[in-house]
């Protein structure tokens, strides 16, 4: 891999004797950056004055034009610069930006990004750029449309036009200022009286930026323990600070988010805040708009592409005052960024699974550090990585041990089901709970960790279950609309009528989901609502607004839902939460899985209780006395994930511990062995790293592709790194079959 470092400066001007060349990061499959030389003038020449660093151009690829970014100038005479002869390279076609659209410490952090995730640089510097830049584009307008006199309209005498009186008065306005079209609507004067203005050539149409001051609204009274934290952080916002907020479910951390964030608003810097989930944007948006005077934008991938253009834009320019987004934004221009908050920042939604296979949050922290200013991570359920960087003194711990407004921690209770009778997998101890919670005015929640209907078909009479013919995975029964799904490629079938490999009409759907689980509380509760909260329910783009929404009237209903529902939701009638299936969560082959089921379990079980009313959760499982069970009903989280972390450091795993992988997938399993064993023969290792494989993924057959890996591991995360750079770099040397795909994973979340 060449690792080249972006410039931060570049001479304002050739000095004579020099050939300067352009390192562009391309959007290809390129573990390096490109070299061109300089496009030439409309004389032919090159031009005098070198292109700035994060300016776009237009660069031949092949036989075609693609949009790259200035990375690095080089002088190509320095005996230093080890460069392709200037005779074979081409020249740049044309330039696209007169101004840089990536300023230096943006170079920094995609530069930062390509080489500590070892991922071709051009499908990493894309990302700081929104669609339309892209495709070449220029930058979305902000701020309002508006219109002003040109200078036809600037030279008339006070009192032209007065025979038509609305153009007068629009005349007579715009001789004060140019005026927004919202602004001159308010006063009477329409469209139509400026397109009259327009047609006589006295007017033009310009873009009005918001010139208001931000403000903030009253905040709510603290308690003492939050005060507490907002002093601490406040305290220290001069420089870079990751400050590290425990705090159990229902403690107030948004109120924390919003207090900070105040104090920066007050300064007229920017707040970046990064959320795990599309569907928690709406409640913190409301949230922030309610408490701030301010613009406040959001970015993630439901947006259109002309929403998302215009916000990034406005995030680069300095109008927005708050962004909110989930991972991408992260890698979104912010002209005066002043603080970052990771909300929820245990998620393994912040990691990104395809093209670059980044963690937005430690990305966040990197930014941060290059801002110089404060990042804020939070969490009930801090990540093993967070804790671990506290106690080796590089985060700052805050803790919120209480709930806010005198709400009370939820009761817990297990409810074994080995032999009771189950309907739809509910026990008769949940239902006269939910019973008696409902008829109470309050609402349930319902934990199922598995949507659909049923998560296997099978024959009753010869034991053949519907399998995935891409994927070695079973094909999940839906029900609306009738058919089998496979939820990791997403391919469909018919659901069948008779069994395919004997004929018998006995198929069975085995196991439970939640459009079944919904059937039955409808049946079972027929006077409360049943709302399902899944991928499959959640689709369109207000749906999880307006589920909120009518959470929010307080009526009692049943709430069922899969982990979308475990993530920062605040549901203050919610006093009563059932996990239908804990069993699913208990048995897994990655050594996070107990991480996991603790956050899981913290998480769901935190909805609970949240306003003036006590609330429980019901644990349903065949295993009441697992030690994880046992350790959820006893013991805090807390307490538990520094005994994981204590497990972690004896056994030198992440996060004490680092690892890297290389992954690769082919139409045949054994090309794919035999391109990584190729690779693991040419590795020099360093003492103290060790390789492990190659061997199947857990999932060896997905999407009709075999995967298999290489896993790398090291008490040494300098030494880690070094060898994953050499592993990355014999991989991209190393002759393949066309079929064969690979990338790298470093910190990966997904190691089996």
């Amino acid at each position: 891999m060449t690792e080249t470092q972006p410039l931060l400066t570049a001479p304002s001007s050739a000095p004579a004797g020099t050939r300067l060349l352009y390192r562009c990061a391309v959007a290809a499959p390129l573990l390096s950056l490109l070299d061109y030389l300089p496009p030439k003038d409309a004389s032919g020449d090159a031009p005098n004055r070198p292109l700035l660093l994060g300016t776009r151009v237009s660069a031949p690829l092949g036989n075609r034009l693609v949009t790259a970014v200035v990375v690095e100038v080089i002088d190509s005479s320095s005996p230093q610069q080890d460069v392709i002869n200037p005779e074979k390279l081409r020249a740049i076609d044309s330039v696209i930006d007169t101004e840089p659209l990536l300023d230096s410490v943006h170079l920094s952090l995609l530069s930062w990004a390509t080489r500590y995730y070892l991922h071709p640089p051009g499908e990493v510097f894309v990302l700081g750029l929104s669609p339309r830049e892209r495709r070449g584009e220029p930058p979305a307008p902000t701020g309002k449309q508006g219109v002003k006199l040109n200078e036809r309209g600037l030279g008339l005498p006070p009192g032209a036009l007065s025979r038509a009186k609305k153009q007068a008065a629009l005349l007579t306005a715009l001789q004060e200022r140019p005026h927004s079209i919202d602004e001159l609507n308010s006063q009477g004067l329409s469209r139509t009286i400026v397109r009259a203005l327009a047609a006589k050539d006295l007017i033009e149409y310009c873009t009005l930026k918001n010139t208001e001051a931000w403000s903030c609204n009253d905040p709510l009274k603290p308690t003492q323990e939050q005060r507490t934290v907002i002093n601490a952080i406040n305290a220290d916002q001069a420089g870079f600070i990751c400050h590290l907020i425990e705090g159990i479910t229902g403690s107030g951390k948004t109120e924390v988010y919003l207090q900070c964030a105040a104090e920066i608003i007050n300064q007229g810097r920017q707040v970046l805040i990064l959320l795990p989930e599309i569907g928690l944007t709406p409640q913190m948006l409301t949230r922030f708009q309610a408490r701030f005077n301010a613009p406040v934008v959001m970015l993630h991938s439901g947006l259109s592409d002309g929403e998302r253009d215009r916000h990034w834009a406005m995030a680069r320019d300095g109008s927005a005052a708050i962004i909110l987004g989930t991972r991408s934004a992260v890698f979104a221009p912010v002209a005066n960024l002043g603080m970052i908050i990771v909300d929820e920042e245990h998620d393994q939604s912040f990691h990104q699974q395809d093209g670059l296979r980044y963690s937005a949050r430690d990305v966040a922290v990197k930014r941060a550090q290059l801002h110089n200013c404060p990042i804020v991570l939070g969490s009930a359920t801090p990540s093993l990585e967070s804790l671990s960087n506290v106690e080796i003194g590089k985060y700052t711990l805050h803790a919120l041990t209480e709930r806010a407004g005198g709400a009370s921690i939820p009761r817990k209770a297990v409810v074994d089901v080995r032999g009771l009778s189950l309907e739809a997998g509910l026990s008769q101890p949940l239902l006269s709970a939910m019973q008696a919670t409902l008829t109470s005015g309050k609402q349930v929640l319902l934990f199922l960790n598995r949507r659909g209907f049923a998560p296997t078909l099978l024959c009753h009479d010869c034991g053949w279950f519907a399998g995935c013919d891409h994927c070695d995975a079973r094909l999940a029964v839906h029900r609306k609309p009738a058919e089998l799904r496979c939820h990791h490629c997403n391919s469909k079938k018919f659901l069948p009528r008779s069994c395919p490999s004997c004929q018998s009409g006995r198929l069975v759907s085995a196991g439970l989901g939640t459009e079944q689980s919904e059937l039955t509380l409808k049946r079972l509760f027929p006077a409360f609502p049943v709302l399902r909260v899944d991928s499959d329910s959640m689709t369109g783009r207000n749906a999880m607004d307006d589920f909120a929404q009518r959470l929010s009237t307080g009526e009692p209903c049943i709430i069922l839902g899969t982990q979308m529902l475990t993530k920062g939701h605040h549901f203050p009638a919610v006093t009563l939460v059932g996990v239908v299936d804990a069993d699913g969560l208990l048995f897994s082959p990655d050594f996070r899985g107990e991480e996991r089921l603790l956050q899981l379990l913290t998480q769901v079980g935190g909805r609970a209780g949240r306003g003036k009313d006590a609330g429980s959760v019901i644990i349903q499982t065949h295993y009441p006395d697992h030690p994880l069970i046992q350790a959820v009903m006893e013991r805090s989280y807390g307490e538990l994930a520094r005994n994981l972390l204590a497990e972690r450091r004896q056994r030198a795993l992440p996060p004490l511990g680092a690892m890297a992988m290389l992954r690769c997938d082919s139409v045949d399993f054994t090309n794919g062995l035999n391109f990584l064993t190729q690779i693991k023969n040419q590795l020099q290792l360093a003492p103290g790293v060790q390789v492990i494989g190659p061997v199947p993924a857990a999932m060896a057959r997905r999407a009709g592709r075999y995967r298999a890996q290489l896993l790398l591991l090291s008490e040494d995360r300098r030494a880690l790194h070094n060898a994953a750079s050499q592993l990355a770099w014999v991989a991209d040397k190393t002759k393949k079959r066309s079929d064969i795909k690979w990338f790298m994973d470093v910190d990966p979340v997904e190691a089996v």
